[in-house]
């Protein structure tokens, strides 16, 4: 039984919520403000239901501080905004969906179930560290590092490194990297994709090595190699 934290400050939405994540077999945890919501988070649960407009802390401050301290968990933002600025806010925070209040309970539920496959097929079988180069990826800490030096890098970065990291030499498209780290449901465009990459090109490149190479037309690989070995 998957465990849910709903982190929601409208009582009727709460427990319209938790009624019918019960019904469809979930254990619900609930919390109506970001502090208390990050503290549930800290304790532990299979995927986050988090509204963005809290007191206290907003959601969007909740996510930030859940993915700096290494929680990978998925996160659902619940949210009236409906701008494509706002969401962009939400995934940059670290949130993996984005759905606009009012929503329908069948539509929620599949995102739910999408994203708890999607975590747990990508913890199956996986090294808990990659390493390639000078670049260390510890994907239980969340934590990255080149030449034995911490590198910061943004959510979707690290989730793009990843993502690509667990698939080295395989061609990465836009569209599978789209799924793998925005979700199924997120539309995004090649720019938002390039964006990211040089990105993390930036962060992670150096000390004689480069890591991701581009496949013009198609995408991305991951593919570490000396510097003085670029065509």
């Amino acid at each position: 039984m998957a465990q849910i934290l709903l982190v929601e400050d409208d009582r009727t939405i709460r427990m319209a919520l938790e009624y019918a994540l019960t019904g469809a077999g979930y254990a619900v945890n609930t919390a109506t403000d970001g502090r208390s919501g990050l503290e549930a988070a800290r304790q532990g649960c299979d995927l986050i239901l988090l509204d963005v407009m809290l007191p206290s802390l907003s959601g969007l401050e909740v996510a930030r501080v859940l993915r700096s301290e290494g929680h990978t968990e998925p996160i659902i933002m619940l949210t009236a905004l409906n701008q494509d600025h706002d969401k962009v806010a939400g995934l940059d925070a670290g949130a993996d969906d984005y759905i606009t209040k009012p929503f329908s309970v069948t539509e929620l539920l599949a995102r739910i179930r999408a994203n708890l496959r999607r975590a747990e097929r990508t913890g199956e079988h996986e090294p808990a560290v990659i390493e390639a180069g000078e670049l260390v990826i510890d994907t239980r800490a969340a934590r990255v590092s080149v030449a034995g030096e911490p590198v910061k890098l943004r959510s979707k970065e690290y989730g793009l490194l990843v993502a690509m990291a667990r698939r080295a030499h395989a061609l990465c498209t836009r569209q599978w990297l789209t799924q793998e780290v925005w979700g199924e449901t997120f539309l995004s465009t090649s720019r938002t994709i390039d964006t990211h990459v040089r990105r993390l090109r930036k962060a992670i490149d150096g000390h004689g090595w480069t890591y991701i190479q581009t496949e013009h037309g198609m995408g991305y690989r991951f593919e570490p190699k000396r510097q003085e070995e670029r065509s």
